[in-house]
């Protein structure tokens, strides 16, 4: 049926022990639609994605491909009718080549041997009908990140995807590769007709790229309309289910003595000569582009990464943290820019990740003391609203935002009196950045904790810290006091000095 819309996903339910993932979901794209698919963290979005994609089957409710019905979807045979998913952790095999991840499992042949040169020419022809320009030959580990996702989008449209669905896709992007990336989706819908579901928590992308919009909450759909019929706030309100109001906390820093200084501090590789204080109740903020420094100042500082020159004083006197251990003994704790690979316990329980650095807290004798375990992982998830089947679960089972709330709720839970939070609401939604912000707030006011956060939302960084330091190429170019400058002072010193 030439007229039929590209999909149709009609009344999806699916549940599993504990929880109600999705109830009665509804969902249609048209062919050449760019549709936004947005919710808090555990209001569906993955569950419904998989189910699209045939990794999970539902419990009810009916798929229809362009006017086809699906009546047992499978990944492959998703695929087979133009299904692409583009997940934020890329399914590549970093070790191949660019071509090789094109044509992975189906790579064209000569007889019984590959084809090599029929690959790689294929491949460059793909690359330059998009306007990518990638070396066919070249590894996928070599790329940057935006290349790699161009290198996914290519196999999509090598396998003839008539359906994309990009999660999360600009998390780990510069603003010059998020409009790139929006130029592409765009012409792909628009010349060659390919639907599209857009995941992204940055609302302001939803508002930039998407024709329309639906939103899930707690499993169910609660909007669906064009994008540009809303707001920000009323976008939020659908999705957090109340008046946000202002997202960053108000506050009266008490700022007390200098806690952390470092003077020319470098590390192995990249970091030059950095220069920065903190002071009790304070929070910091690092700005800069991608690949500035801030992630490598803050593994330095907390041993994660060797130091090579500079020194480092705390609470007034030299560190010498060479090692997490060190850090963590001299107060620091760490939230890392990646959580999943280093800092969660995948396959470990909610509880046993909470209190993994609390274990003298709850031990006695040597033995960790169940009521103790079980006092302070009811508190942290309580306090922070984590969603979760049970503390029993598995981490691995949470979506992306409740597992940065478990990181947290570990740091809350020990002893840490300087935090250094790389990118903390990366992938994080609206309503769970509110609550993060207000928790590291809290950590600031009445804990006397310092916090020096990094992130690439300059709009965090200004509406959250006190001061600011501006990265570029492994410095520390300027400071600036958050309260009394701009987005444009800012970013004039991070690319343009």
């Amino acid at each position: 049926m030439s007229d039929a819309p590209a999909l149709v996903l009609e009344g999806i339910s699916k549940s599993f022990p504990g929880v109600k993932a999705l109830s009665d979901v509804s969902l249609r794209v048209d062919r050449g639609e760019i549709r936004a698919l947005v919710g808090e963290n555990g209001a569906g979005k993955s569950t419904l994605i998989k189910i699209l994609s045939g990794a999970y089957t539902a419990d009810a409710g009916r798929i229809e491909l362009f006017g086809e019905e699906i009546a047992h979807p499978t990944p492959a045979g998703m695929i087979a009718r133009g299904v692409a998913v583009i997940y934020q952790d890329l399914a590549q095999a970093p070790h191949l080549t660019v071509a090789e991840n094109i044509f992975l499992g189906r790579l064209p042949r000569k007889g019984v041997r590959v084809d090599w040169a029929a690959a790689s020419a294929q491949a460059r022809e793909m690359m330059t009908k998009l306007g990518f320009d990638i070396d066919p030959n070249a590894r996928v580990q070599d790329l940057s990140v935006a290349k790699r996702q161009m290198v996914e989008i290519a196999k999509a449209m090598v396998r003839d995807a008539r359906i994309v669905v990009l999660d999360e896709p600009s998390a780990v992007l510069a603003q010059a590769e998020i409009d790139q990336l929006f130029d592409i989706v765009r012409h792909l819908a628009r010349e060659n007709g390919v639907a599209f579901i857009y995941i992204s928590h940055r609302l302001g992308e939803v508002f930039a790229l998407s024709d329309t919009v639906t939103v899930l909450r707690d499993g169910r759909t609660v909007h669906d309309g064009k994008s540009s019929d809303l707001d920000a706030q009323a976008l939020i309100r659908h999705m957090v289910g109340r008046e946000m109001g202002d997202i960053y906390p108000k506050r009266t820093a008490k700022i007390g003595e200098v806690v952390l200084e470092t003077k020319s501090l470098s590390d192995r590789t990249f970091l030059r000569e950095a220069s920065i204080t903190l002071r009790k109740g304070e929070i910091v903020g690092l700005f800069g582009l991608a690949g500035a420094g801030r992630s490598e100042l803050l593994r330095t500082l907390f041993g994660a990464a060797a130091r090579s020159g500079g020194g480092v004083q705390l609470f007034g006197a030299p560190a010498a943290a060479r090692s997490p251990r060190q850090g963590i003994a001299e107060g620091l704790g760490l939230l890392p820019e990646d959580r999943k690979t280093q800092s969660l316990f995948l396959i470990q329980s909610v509880a046993f990740n909470i209190v993994s650095a609390s274990l003298r807290h709850i031990a006695g004798f040597g033995f960790v003391i169940p009521r103790r375990e079980r006092e302070m992982v009811a508190t942290q998830i309580d306090r922070l609203r984590v969603k979760t089947p049970s503390a029993a679960a598995a981490m691995q089972d949470l979506s992306g935002g409740n597992q940065q709330k478990c990181v947290f709720a570990r740091l809350a839970a020990a002893d840490c009196r300087i935090l250094l939070a790389d990118e903390p609401t990366r992938g994080v939604d609206v309503g769970a950045k509110r609550e993060i912000y207000d928790l590291l707030v809290e950590l600031a006011s009445t804990r006397d904790l310092a916090v020096l956060m990094a992130s690439s939302d300059l709009p965090e960084v200004l509406g959250l810290c006190d001061r600011l330091y501006v990265m570029r190429e492994g410095r520390v170019v300027k400071e600036l006091d958050a309260r009394r400058t701009n987005e444009e002072e800012v970013m004039s010193y991070a690319a343009l000095h």
